[in-house]
């Protein structure tokens, strides 16, 4: 009888499971039904003809979903209670309500109160705040996106100006040189030497499908800090943090990855903790080939439409990887692309307090890397627009300064490729402020990743020439900057219109408060990469950088503008974001680059639609 019986009653459970298994394929399927087929009876419309192939298509109604309109949390099968507080996309911590208790196993597992989403936000960003280290700042709020990914988003939305610095540079830079020592878990592919000859295979092993937007490093240029290899992670999954809070990309369809070749940084070879390949870098042909198996297994793998943004490539894989692949991929360089974008729209807007025209300026850059020639390239491309004059006639406006000097045609052999369009027939000149004083440029640009090169002498001497010089330390992380807010501000008398890359406290000077401005790339590449996905674009073009650094510039209103600001507050980074994406997404279309058909009558509204919003959904 105790056999007869308990085999019944294993009978049952089975049978039991199954039903449940059943149970959950159906609601899964009407889940998806409701959202197709939502009217008037539910207050909800979906416009499925609005959806993006490829991603954009909110499949299971997460979006969409209100309290009336409930969602599945289970998306592959039947998980206990344990499984569903341990899935960081579908974890609401406290906030999970009887009702969701009861039907997801969760009793006994969580202590007996409730708490709302807005309050469990209050409590992170108290306990966050008592964090005196950055770094632990850092380390808290990846451990918040590892256990509850809404509520993470959430706090950086709310909290953006506040959390940015925390979660991108300044401290992120820290976070990729400790990287070995603080690593938890994967946040994304590392795909390594290892990997030759497998690369799809490795593809294939991340759990997430279908996939917009990677963001791909070989950490050889991080930042302002040179060679850290695999450690270089931080980089790839701090810009996609950004993409989704900032641009409204979905976290899901976001891939960072970290390609590792080796490393040349000697400190890292030899630490104990380093997580990389213990070898030096792989150059020339072999690296080249590397990578083309890897940009050929992401086409094959996700598309022709998956964004792959390059990040933190040293200068001369940067460009050659560009060049090579825009005409076959759908390639972004956020460092030459990105940050030309975004200082392009500073200047735009800073013509507001200097009056005249972008042909009527010249502009000094102190460098000649991929920063400095990428925005040097976008403003001739946009001065050749305006004045409607040949390209090579609008470069002359721009001369730049490197390691040895003034470019000038005189150094023409010995320069490398990219910077031979900015040699310009000038006598040989050595250091900087002698550029100063030979050319009288009106905006001065640094992006060069040395600190405190612009001295007092090269402050005073473009003071000294301008009524409002126009100045743009640019280089991360904030040592690195060309100079302080305070330097800038002081030095020029409080006649400087500053910008730096890193961010600075405001600066009292003269009984006068500066809210020095900061040209931060993401101001543009969350808004540029949504632009791309709304509208299915297949290839990157330069206009579309011009549409974005235009749509920067109009959101910075005549009270940014008296406080000296040259860029909007980041407070309303979302609605900003929103707007570069339909400026981008329309100049897609005018192109003919788009690919999604026909095109939405109302692009504003669309964009808005498809960004990801990370308020807690009600699970049936």
């Amino acid at each position: 009888m105790y056999f007869q019986k308990h085999i019944s009653g294993g009978l049952l459970s089975i049978l039991s499971l199954r039903f449940s298994f059943s149970l959950f394929h159906l609601s899964r399927v009407e889940s998806k039904r409701d959202l197709m087929e939502s009217t008037e009876i539910r207050g909800l419309h979906v416009d499925t003809s609005n959806t993006v192939e490829g991603g954009v298509e909110d499949a299971y109604g997460e979006d969409y979903a209100t309290e009336d309109q409930l969602v599945t949390p289970w998306t592959v099968s039947i998980a206990s209670g344990c499984a569903l507080l341990r899935d960081p996309r579908h974890n609401k911590g406290l906030a999970f309500t009887e009702k969701e208790r009861d039907a997801h196993y969760l009793r006994g597992l969580l202590p007996p109160s409730i708490m709302s989403q807005e309050l469990q936000e209050k409590r992170i960003i108290q306990s966050i705040r008592q964090y005196q280290i950055p770094l632990q700042r850092y380390m808290a709020l990846m451990d918040l996106e590892e256990r509850n990914e809404r509520l993470f988003y959430k706090l950086l939305i709310d909290h953006v100006e506040e959390l940015l610095p925390v979660v991108y540079t300044p401290t992120v830079g820290e976070a990729c040189q400790k990287y070995g020592s603080i690593f938890r878990r994967p946040q994304g592919l590392y795909i390594s030497l290892k990997e030759r000859g497998r690369i799809l295979e490795g593809l294939k092993n991340w759990h997430e499908k279908s996939i917009q937007v990677i963001v791909v490093t070989d950490g050889e240029r991080i930042l302002g800090l040179g060679d850290l290899g695999c450690q270089g992670m931080g980089i790839p999954v701090g810009k996609l943090a950004l993409y989704t809070a900032l641009g409204g990309v979905r976290p899901s369809e976001c891939l960072p990855i970290t390609i590792d070749v080796g490393t040349n940084n000697e400190e890292l070879l030899k630490d104990e903790f380093y997580i990389g390949l213990r070898q030096k870098r792989v150059v020339g042909q072999e690296y080249t080939d590397f990578l083309h198996e890897f940009m050929t297994a992401v086409k094959q793998n996700y598309g022709e439409k998956v964004l792959i943004q390059f990040e933190d490539f040293a200068n001369h894989n940067a460009f050659d990887l560009l060049a090579r692949y825009r005409s076959t991929h759908l390639v972004f360089n956020d460092d030459i692309q990105g940050t030309a974008a975004v200082v392009l729209a500073g200047v735009v807007a800073a013509l507001k307090l200097v009056d005249g025209t972008l042909s009527g300026h010249t502009f000094l850059f102190f460098s000649a890397g991929e920063a400095g020639t990428g925005i040097a390239e976008l403003i001739a491309f946009e001065i050749s627009k305006q004045a409607n004059a040949p390209l090579e006639e609008a470069r002359k406006k721009i001369w730049l300064v490197d390691s040895k000097g003034l470019i000038v045609n005189s150094r023409m052999d010995s320069l490398q490729s990219f910077k031979k369009p900015w040699a310009h027939e000038h006598e040989p000149v050595k250091n900087l402020v002698d550029a100063i004083k030979a050319l009288k440029p009106t905006v001065l640009i640094g992006s060069a990743g040395i600190g405190q090169t612009f001295t007092q002498e090269v402050i005073e001497s473009m003071a000294s020439i301008n009524e409002k010089p126009v100045i743009l330390a640019l280089s991360n992380p904030t040592t690195q900057s060309e100079c302080t807010a305070e330097q800038a501000y002081t030095w020029s008398k409080g006649r400087a219109i500053f910008a730096s890359g890193s961010p600075f406290d405001p600066v009292e000077y003269n009984g006068k408060v500066y809210v020095p401005g900061q040209a931060n790339n993401a101001y543009i590449f969350p808004g540029f990469g949504l632009g791309l996905v709304i509208s299915g674009a297949i290839r990157v073009h330069d206009e579309m950088l011009l549409a974005a650094a235009e749509a920067l510039a109009q959101q910075v209103t005549q009270e940014n503008y008296d406080k000296g600001l040259i860029y909007p507050p980041f407070s309303n980074i979302r609605e900003i974001s929103a707007h570069i994406a339909v400026n981008v997404a329309a100049k897609a279309y005018e192109l003919g680059l788009a690919t999604r058909l026909p095109r939405p009558k109302d692009l504003v509204k669309y964009a808005k639609s498809c960004m990801y919003s990370p308020v807690y959904r009600s699970y049936r």
